[in-house]
């Protein structure tokens, strides 16, 4: 089935201006797994301290069912309790720390997760570091990342890789598959490819996500719309800043919550 995407929007990595795409001719591949609509928005709870987060947790009340927290809260202190305070309030976890060292320090990193009231959580790295975390997840999912939205083909280059960026991606997307992880993180420009490839075996989670008439410059640079990311096949979409840096952030999250809705309605 042949749908209209709507408008796309993608950024010209040399100059870091955005244009729109409108992709008419894509072959939809919407998600079909048994996921509440309101839980596949992940908001990325990027601030400076746990107080700073809590307030902005409490701004978003039921607008905002998943939560993201990453690096810049885990050095502020008081991670843990801040996972402990937002499962007491119902809200599901995503624990991105990105574990990337030797295989037996991964999987002991993700082994001090058992217990703790985390959904998912990301690696990155090689088989051998996959494999150990898969090995000690404790019934936390486990996400590859596979290649980070804020590189483009130049910065790829600069990493040593020649390969095409999709290429790169879906080759990593195989390799967590076969090392027994749950998902992948995935800009939504790759997601479709990934669908196409290796059907629903993997969970997508696509960052990089901004809406349409978003026109914040900063370092994100393969990013797509919340609805052209579902209609490439993603299962959730990871949204930070045009949230947290809006005038009204619960409105910023119920606009973005009514457009997922309009994909899946």
């Amino acid at each position: 089935m042949k749908v209209n995407w709507g408008t796309a929007l993608v950024a010209i990595p040399a100059s870091q201006s955005l244009f729109l795409l409108d992709n008419t001719s894509m072959t939809t591949t919407i998600s079909s797994k048994p996921i509440p609509t309101a839980e596949r928005l992940i908001f990325a709870l990027d601030v400076q301290n746990v107080d700073e987060a809590k307030a902005l947790v409490e701004q978003l009340g039921d607008a905002v069912r998943f939560y993201k927290i990453g690096l810049e809260l885990f050095m502020a202190g008081g991670y843990f309790e801040l996972l402990d305070w937002l499962a007491a309030r119902g809200k599901k976890i995503f624990v991105d720390l990105k574990f990337f060292d030797v295989p037996e320090t991964v999987k002991r990193a993700v082994a001090a997760l058992k217990g703790r009231p985390v959904e998912f959580c990301t690696v990155h790295g090689n088989q051998g570091i996959m494999e150990a975390a898969v090995a000690a997840q404790s019934g936390v999912k486990i996400l590859a990342v596979t290649v980070l939205t804020s590189l483009d083909r130049g910065d790829l280059a600069d990493l040593g890789f020649a390969c095409d960026t999709a290429e790169l991606v879906l080759s990593r997307a195989k390799r967590a598959l076969e090392a027994g992880c749950a998902g992948v993180i995935s800009s939504g420009l790759e997601a479709a490819r990934l669908r196409a490839s290796l059907g629903d075996k993997l969970l997508i989670i696509s960052p990089g996500i901004r809406p349409v008439d978003n026109t914040t410059t900063d370092d994100q640079k393969r990013i797509v719309t919340p609805r052209a990311a579902f209609e490439a096949g993603a299962d959730y979409i990871v949204v930070g800043r045009p949230i947290r840096n809006a005038a009204d952030p619960r409105t910023a999250a119920l606009a973005i919550q009514a457009e997922i809705a309009s994909v899946f309605a």
